[in-house]
Formats: structure tokens, sequence, C-alpha cells
């Protein structure tokens, strides 16, 4: 067997193929762009590589226009079933993970995928190549001789048969030459090709066998008797007409020779952010993974040897650390488990070489101990994960500074959409290293050089972020607002907020009882009792016991979700619906009571975890316990806010948030004079908006009608269409065009703000808030209309809301060092949105009430005030305003 082996794939066959074997609901991003087709065809590509090591690799595409088939025979493959439209743009996407894998495609104007493949596989056998035909068209059979073999699909993605001419023969009776002989007589139904009526595979083998190929089965069709032979002879033009069709091409014209298809090296940084996009993590070590046959080392990826020492000698390590320069960073990299750090490592590098120092803290004494927090305290720290580290040191009984970079952050704010900011991802994507999985790492605890690792990659990571952060006009953002807001977030973890445990229980206990009433009222409402958590008893009980009209059909039935329900609740008024929502929002309730009870700590208080790098506009979220989704605007909710209370040593719970600030911020980055006009006069715009929609004077706006509205206010603001808001109104779509364009009317430069946005993303790729933070959105030009719609909506939110969510974050961080500065022993606990929680003593409400309508009222200059509003009480449902 020659060296070269030329791989060929057919690249739709193998698309679709994989579009149909995986589920597309578990293969979409969190931007709505389905890559079941894309990820099963990589896989399937990666399987063929590793398996057959091809030296030259190319994949064939067919193109939308047709071919000269088509002119030949108008009905060529007509009736086949629509594309799919979740299939539709994954090819192309497709295209771009070859050209960043160094993969050549190819495709031919007015020729098919199977032509390129024939001429390729002529080609390459001309060369002495051995040749691979990865296709699920039999039509390749034709080309199959010693140099040539048909990698062909069986009934699963794993069942790859390798065809031969013995498998061709074995299989069909026939050799490989004369298989598209038995295809012209039988017709081929993907084609739209009709055969011989009657006229079955084994029949027409038997044909082709006995008179020595088809041109012999047509001179001899007088010879054959019965129906068959008669049908046989009716049917010769649409044979002949069906062999010239299946008949593959192997002098088309292409832009390279065979000798141009051996795989170049991955484009990693290209293909890191495209993977990125897909959200594909797994696949992309499995991709990266084949670099290594594909040519030099890259250098890059080659870490310094290092000098380690070890525990025993802490002297050292002070000897060590008074050599570097002052303000020079050490890099910090651990082994953290159950939020304790098992071992640490302290790096340092030089141009030429790299030391470093590893220990593990349980083996030290108190001496060392202190020894050690002093060398950290000495030098600026870079690290990754600087927030939960500074958690698990306390928990191991060290003190950890606030570092003064971490790459993790500065990973969050390059690619805000990206889901894992793990160190093996960073550096995987950034630097192409490969470094071994955590689980592995953490029964290794004692392996310095794997952790010294980890501390190199850190180092390289800081590095190249600041180049990138700085490029990208980020590296203020993240200096002088997410580094010092991290830092902030610790302290409000460490601080926690306390628990009132009476009135949780109490809301427990009377929560349990209303879930008991809602569900024997919804049994009592239909006679019988049924799982009302099931959704197929519920589709029994809906569609068929009582049925009700069909709500949007699903793979498993019909949905049962909340808002379906709500919708045949308001249709129907049936009871049994009344009782079954009230069921639901109880057991809601109720579980988010028994979270909160089971996140209470020994010292009475909550200590949730705020996520700083999930959400792509820039807000906090929390979690463990989350209490960002605790209902603020109904009754229940705002007891379940009772039970925080202040703790020990303090008086009040103090709330201070932001009236209206995404609309202000809207008047401000619109500059649409209706709207800054109406703020500066101190009106009231969703009262005026209610006005408008209900058709009463504004003196009669009532609380419940604004609040109705307030949603409504915002949709008109960020594109809401007059369907969307028909639904939200329950009105008539024309009145809610009509509403509409009054909006629209008065305050014009708000559509044109919004028009221009989207126009800028579109261009540029990303949407940008006023403080520099960006939202990349490559699917705005999206071939797919679902998908760039669900980009627009992103482009339209994106601006204004990571603005709101800068402000907040800035004006929390000034509000926590004022109190600092005034050695205030009241302080900031929680951030919520828009609100800020905060814990105080009654001697300072005067003062800390000065300060944060200040402060928070001047964090930035907009053409429109920032209005402030603070409230007092003795728990957060007391506190509200």
């Amino acid at each position: 067997m020659s060296e070269a082996k030329l791989l060929i794939i057919d690249g739709h066959s193998m698309a679709f193929r994989a579009f149909f074997a995986l589920p597309v609901e578990n293969f979409t991003t969190s931007t709505g762009q389905a890559t079941n087709a894309i990820y099963g065809f990589v896989t399937m590509m990666l399987r063929l590589i590793e398996e057959h090591q091809p030296t030259h690799l190319a994949v064939a595409f067919d193109t939308s226009n047709g071919s000269f088939r088509n002119e030949e025979y108008s009905e060529y493959k007509a009736g086949r079933a629509e594309t799919p439209q979740e299939f539709k743009g994954q090819v192309g996407l497709i295209k771009q993970v070859l050209e960043n894998m160094g993969i050549t495609w190819l495709t031919a104007d007015g020729y098919e995928a199977d032509d390129i493949l024939a001429t390729l596989a002529t080609l390459g056998e001309a060369k002495d190549m051995d040749v691979l035909l990865a296709s699920g068209d039999r039509d390749s059979f034709q080309l199959i001789s010693d140099k040539v073999k048909v990698i062909y699909p069986g009934r699963t993605p794993a069942d790859l048969k390798l065809m031969d001419a013995a498998a061709v023969e074995a299989r069909y009776g026939v050799p490989p030459q004369w298989y598209p002989h038995i295809a012209a007589l039988t017709g081929e139904k993907a084609d739209n090709l009709p055969g011989v009526p009657g006229v079955g595979e084994k029949t027409a083998a038997q044909w082709v066998q006995q008179y020595g190929g088809l041109e012999g089965v047509i001179a001899n069709a007088d010879k054959i008797k019965g129906k068959r032979g008669e049908a046989l002879r009716e049917a010769i033009p649409a044979v002949e007409r069906n062999r010239r069709l299946n008949q593959l091409l192997t002098d088309v014209k292409l832009p390279v020779s065979v000798e141009e298809l051996q795989r170049t090296a991955i484009n990693r940084s290209g293909l890191n952010e495209l993977f990125d996009v897909l959200e594909f993590n797994r696949l992309r070590q499995r991709v990266f993974a084949l670099d290594g046959e594909t040519g030099e080392e890259n250098s890059d990826s080659r870490l310094p040897e290092v000098e380690i020492t070890t525990q025993t000698d802490l002297k050292q390590l002070a000897s060590w650390v008074e050599k570097i320069p002052a303000g020079e960073p050490l890099v910090l990299a651990t082994e953290v488990l159950n939020r304790e750090v098992e071992a640490i490592c302290l790096y340092y590098a030089t141009a030429k070489a790299g030391f470093a120092f590893a220990c593990e803290p349980r083996d030290l004494d108190a001496v060392q101990t202190k020894h050690l927090e002093g060398c950290l305290a000495s030098h600026p720290i870079i690290t990754h994960d600087a927030k939960g580290l500074r958690h698990a040191f306390k928990n191991s009984g060290l003190n950890l500074p606030a570092p003064a970079d971490d790459v993790e952050l500065a990973a969050y704010l390059l690619g805000p959409d990206q889901r894992d900011y793990s160190l093996r991802t960073l550096a995987e994507k950034y630097l192409g290293i490969f470094l071994a999985p955590q689980e592995e790492q953490l029964t290794l605890l004692r392996d310095y050089v794997s952790l010294t690792q980890s501390a190199q990659v850190i180092a390289r990571l800081a590095v190249e972020f600041k180049r990138r952060l700085q490029r990208d006009e980020l590296w203020d953002l993240y200096r002088n607002l997410e580094l010092p807001v991290q830092s902030d977030l610790y302290e409000l973890e460490d601080t926690g907020i306390a628990m009132s445990m009476e009135v949780l229980n109490q809301l427990l206990s009377e929560l349990t009882e209303q879930v008991e009433r809602a569900e024997e009222a919804a049994y009592n409402a239909i006679g019988h009792k049924v799982n009302l958590s099931s959704p197929m008893q519920l589709q029994t009980v809906l569609f068929e016991e009582l049925q009700m009209p069909k709500t949007k059909r699903t793979k498993r039935g019909y949905t049962t979700n909340a808002e379906a329900l709500a919708d045949l609740y308001a249709k129907t008024q049936h009871p049994f619906l009344k009782y079954l929502l009230e069921h639901r929002d109880k057991i809601k309730l109720r579980q988010i009571v028994e979270g909160l009870i089971n996140a209470v700590r020994e010292d009475g208080r909550i200590h949730t975890t705020f996520q700083q790098t999930v959400a792509a506009t820039g807000r906090l979220s929390s979690t463990e316990p989350n209490l960002q989704n605790i209902p603020a605007r109904t009754a229940e909710g705002m007891r379940i806010r009772a039970a925080f209370v202040p703790g020990q040593g303090y008086d009040q719970l103090m709330t201070v948030d932001y009236s209206q600030i995404e609309m202000r911020l809207m008047a401000h980055m619109s500059g649409d004079q209706g709207l800054i006009d109406a703020f500066n006069s101190g009106e009231d715009l969703h009262r005026t908006t209610a006005a408008m929609v209900f058709g009463v004077p504004e003196a009669e706006v009532t609380p419940a009608l604004r609040s109705q509205i307030k949603a409504t206010s915002y949709g008109l603001a960020y594109g809401l269409s007059s369907y969307g808001l028909s639904q939200q109104l329950g009105i008539p779509v024309p009145e809610a065009a009509k509403l509409k364009a009054d909006y629209l009317q008065r305050f014009g430069g708000v559509a044109h703000f919004l028009e221009k946005t989207v126009e800028d993303a579109r261009g540029r790729g990303y949407t940008s808030t006023m403080m520099g933070r960006r939202r990349y959105l490559p699917d705005l030009n999206a071939a797919n209309q679902n998908l760039r719609a669900m980009a627009q909506r992103a482009a339209l939110n994106a601006p204004i809301q990571g603005t709101a969510a800068d402000i907040i974050k800035l004006a929390m961080h000034q509000v926590m060092q004022k109190f600092k500065e005034a050695k205030l022993a009241s302080r900031v606990l929680l951030q919520v949105h828009d609100e800020l929680v905060l814990e105080v003593v009654d001697s300072e409400i005067a003062e800390v009430t000065k300060i944060v309508t200040e402060l928070m009222g001047s964090v930035v200059q907009l053409s429109v005030p920032l209005d402030v509003s603070v409230g007092v009480g003795s728990s957060w449902q007391d506190a509200a305003h």
C-alpha cells in the first residue's frame, strides 16, 4: 500500500445523516442555533481520520442551483421533502469548521458532489494513491477499483462498511462497474428516477449478468419474455436516461490538484471562536488532538522547565520572594477539594526560566502559615477564579488578599457568551496547551509538576489577555470595574444575610396547606385524582376527558406549561385549571422557601454565591440559593422577603434602587428629546403609557394599571411587535398596532436608535455599553431568519441592560468604598438586579441615606436624572418602597 492516502467525503450526504441521527433539541445553542448536523458531521469525520489516517483530505458539497442532470431531466430529485428549517445554515458552519481545521472543501457549478468525488478518485488513483470515498450514495460504487474503496454507512452512524469489489459483488451479484446498470433498471427513488415496473435488484442483476451489462440487456430486450420483458421494452428510453444521469463524471475542472489536498495546521484561534459560538467543548479537545498529526509542534505550547522547591524550605521561599523586583506579580495556582485548599503553587517567571514553590497548607504550622501569608501579601497575585479561591483559603485558615489579576474574569469579558471558563478550557483555547483533567489532578495532589504547569498557564494567559483586552478597549472596564467588584462580591458572600427561621417555618407550613387544598380542589373539579405534575396525565384530563382546545403540539403531545394553561383558563374558566395553576404557583413558592431553609448556615445567615461570569450582558446572578428569583410583585413573594432580617448588632435593613433606569438610559443613549423632556419634567412614563393604553386620564391610572403596563413600556422601547403587544395586553392586533404607532410617534428617536444599534452591531459583530462592555452577536448575519431575529432582539437589549448592569455595579463599589472610608458599621449585603440591600444601625441611617443617594445618583452623568429610591424597615419586605 502506498504512503499517500486520499479521503474524499460527500459533505451533504454526511451532514444530512448527522442531522437525522442526532435530536436537534439536544444540540441547540443558547442563541437558538441548531448544531446537530455540525456536531455529528465533525464527529463522524474525526472517526474516519482517526481510523484511516489519510494524508490528503477533501469534502465535496452540492450546489444549490442544481446540475446538468436537472437540465436534461427537470424532474430529477423532484418530490424530495423540504429541507428542515433547523438544517438550513448548518452546512455553511460546517464549511467554516473545515476551513479552520485546514481541510479543503469543494463545490463545482453545474455538478454534484458525486462528480467531484469521481474526479478526485480518478486523479488520486492516477497518482498511485489509496483512495477512500465516504458517501451514502450507492452510485459511488462504480468508482471502486484496486486502489479505490467506498466507506458506506449502515443503519447507525457508527455502522460504516468498507466496500471493495468483493463486497459489492457479494451484496448485489455484479462487479462494481455494473452496479449503476442495476440502478438504471430499477430506478432510484431518492433521485426521482423511475425504473422498469416490477423489476427489482435481483431480476436486474440476473439480466446484467446474463447479457453482459446494460447495453446487452437493452440489445436483447426482445428475448425477455412475459410482463417484465414488455415493461422493459416500454421503459428503455427511461432506462437509458437513468444510466446517463447516474454516470459520474471524472473530468470536472477543480481549483486544486490532489497533491494540494494535504491537511494544513489547525487554526486554533479561529476554531476556538467558532466552537465558542457553537458551544462545543468536548469536541474541541478531540479536534485539537489531531494537530500533532498535521505538522510541527506548536512552539507556543511548550512550557519552560522550572526549579521546584517544597514545603520544607519556607525560608528559601522568603529569600526567593525577596529577590523578585518590587511590584512584580506572583502567579498562584491551587488544588481545591471540598472548598478547601489542598495544595498551592507560587510561580515567578523570568525571560529565560521559571521558579516555583509548592506546598500543602495542612502541613504548615502557625508560624509557617503566617510566613506564607506574608509572601502572598508582598507581591500582586495573578490567579484563576480569585473569588472562589479566597473562600477556599479562608476555609483552610489562610488569608488571600484580593488578587491583582484574574484570568477567568478577563476571559469572560473577551467572550461573554462562553459557557466554560475553566483553566483547562482557556489553556486549550488561547494557548493550545492541554492540561490534565481536574479529576485526574485531584488524585495527584503531591504532583507539584502538574500544579506548576497550571501556574505557568495562568502566567501566559495573563499576558495574552492583557493584550486582547487593550486591543478591544476593555482594559479599563476590567481593571476599574470588574476586578474591584469581584472583591466586593467576595465580601458580600462572606458576610451573608440574616434569616428569620420562625418566618420561614411558618411560611413552609402555610404553603404546604395551600398546596394540599389546591390539589384537593383540582381533584373535586374533575371527580377523581390525577398526578398534577404529570404532563401525560394532564393531557388525558384536559384534551380527552374535558375536551379542551388543543395547545401547541410538542414531540410528547400537547404542551401543559404554565403559559399554555393560563391561556386555556382564560378561554374556558374551568375550575380544574384554576386550582391546577394555583397548585403549581404554591409548589414553586414552597420550593423557594425550602431552598432558603436548607441554605441557612450555623451563623443564621444565608451566604449566596454571586455569579459574575454567567450573564453575557454583565448582570450578576446568584446561586446556592438564587436570591434573584424571589417574587417581588405578589403578596406571597413579599412575605418570603419578610424572612430576610437584620443580624445581631444591626437594627434595620435598607433597600436602595434605581427607578426606571433602563428607560432613563434609553432616553440618554437614544437622544430622544421627548423622552428626555418627560424624565426631566418628572413625568411618570408608565402612568402616561397606561393612560394611552386604557383610555383614561392619567389621574385615574391605578397602581394595578400602572404595574400592568410597566413591562409593555419596556417592550415598546425594545421593539415589541404589534402581535406581541396584543398578546401581552389581550387586545386586538390593529389596536395594538395603533398603540405602538402612537408610542413611536411621540418617541421617534427611540425607534431610530434601535435601528442604528442593530445596523452597527451587524457591521461590527458586537454591541457595546456606555462603559465599553461588548456582546458578540455573529448570528446577526446568519442565513437562518429565526437566528437573525434572536440576535436582533439581543442586540436591542444588550446596550441598555448592559449599561444598567455596569452602573449598579459601579455604584455598589463606590458605596462600599465610601462606607469603609467613613468607618461605618453599616454594610451592603446583596445586589439584586437594580437594587442594593443594606444592613444598617439606627445611628447611621441619615448618613448612609445621604451617601447612597448622592453616590448612586451621580455615578454617571446622563442627560436625564438617575432617580434613587430608599426604604428602611425591620425586614426586606418592610424596607420595600
